[in-house]
């Protein structure tokens, strides 16, 4: 196996660790609120893992959470079918509205299923989506600009 391989891989546990441990810790040790969703920790994998990735980009991570979250909250709300319609509804309609925003993020792509499954009102576009992004995106910064010296974003 190659040392950069090994390099990378030990970045990306540690960083995620630290990143997706400071959003736990935020969500069960404070009263701040919830911080984590499970496509987060998808979010760990291009940030971490493949930074110079287009879809590692913090406008691609902040826009590509909040717009398939939105379209979830709006489809779960307002949209009157049966959910084996919805969710693939908006799960497609938020896969296509970030390529046409050219804010991708493939780990966004689940938002839509993981809102509409937890019955989410349009708080959780506050926290956890916008507080947990802006989180994700200083520890990305600070911890590839300065810690692994990589050039992000």
């Amino acid at each position: 196996m190659k040392k950069d391989k090994i390099y990378q891989s030990l970045l990306a546990l540690i960083f995620s660790t630290i990143t997706i441990g400071v959003l736990t810790l935020l969500t069960y040790k404070t009263n701040f609120g919830l911080f984590l969703v499970a496509s987060f920790g998808s979010s760990m994998v291009l940030l971490y893992g493949y930074p110079d990735s287009p879809f590692a980009k913090p406008k691609n991570i902040l826009f590509g959470h909040l717009v398939t979250s939105a379209i979830g909250i709006i489809f779960y709300n307002y949209v009157p079918l049966p959910i084996y319609i919805l969710i693939p509804l908006a799960v497609g309609i938020g896969v296509g509205l970030m390529i046409l925003l050219d804010v991708t993020h493939p780990p966004a792509g689940g938002n839509p299923i993981i809102v509409i499954l937890g019955s989410v009102s349009f708080e959780y576009l506050f926290s956890p989506i916008l507080t947990g992004c802006l989180i994700i995106i200083v520890f990305g910064i600070l911890l590839n600009k300065f810690v692994a010296q990589k050039k992000y974003p």
